[in-house]
């Protein structure tokens, strides 16, 4: 059964880094794992002129690129439209170990918050929102982050990653009826 995690925090508080190093870690465990980004912004995979651009612009809801190594699924959604960390699960492949997710922290998914302790050791997530399960911070003499949920070095991620791997059961994932 898949796991699934949203790494969530403060913009620059080192939630990417965190992830890319808890893929390697998890990748050389012999795991599969699968990444999740939520953007606010346009994403834009195409280059003017390539051919999946132009299936783009004439119209193609979807357009795929496909190799022998990788594949790339393109949606243009007609109106703007919000899609849920469940919808977007339900579109992986069911292969996965785990699935880190960046963002989407108005879910109600599990999740990990990462604090950078210099920058922001106010207004944590975890005080309003019940699906946080621990903490990943950055350790700074006095600070105390006022918690009681488990507090994890973010710059150590074997110890995340070891941790994650321990509490996996509460980390497992079966999509719920849409």
């Amino acid at each position: 059964m898949m796991k699934v995690v949203a790494i969530v925090g403060r913009s620059g508080a080192g939630k990417t880094t965190l992830i890319e190093n808890l893929i390697a870690i998890f990748r050389r465990r012999g795991l599969r794992v699968s990444a999740v980004k939520h953007t606010h912004h346009d994403i834009e995979i195409d280059h003017v002129g390539k051919d999946s651009w132009r299936l783009k612009q004439a119209g193609a809801f979807e357009v795929a690129l496909v190799s022998p190594s990788s594949m790339s699924l393109q949606r243009t959604f007609e109106n703007n439209f919000s899609m849920s960390i469940h919808q977007v699960l339900a579109q992986m492949y069911e292969g996965i170990d785990w699935v880190l997710v960046e963002g989407f922290k108005g879910s109600d998914i599990v999740k990990l918050e990462v604090v950078d302790t210099e920058k922001n050791s106010q207004n944590l997530i975890c005080h309003s929102d019940d699906f946080v399960a621990a903490i990943a911070y950055t350790s700074c003499d006095g600070v105390n982050l006022e918690s009681s949920l488990p507090m994890l070095p973010r710059d150590e991620p074997e110890v995340v990653a070891d941790w994650l791997m321990a509490h996996q059961d509460r980390f497992s994932y079966s999509l719920p009826l849409l």
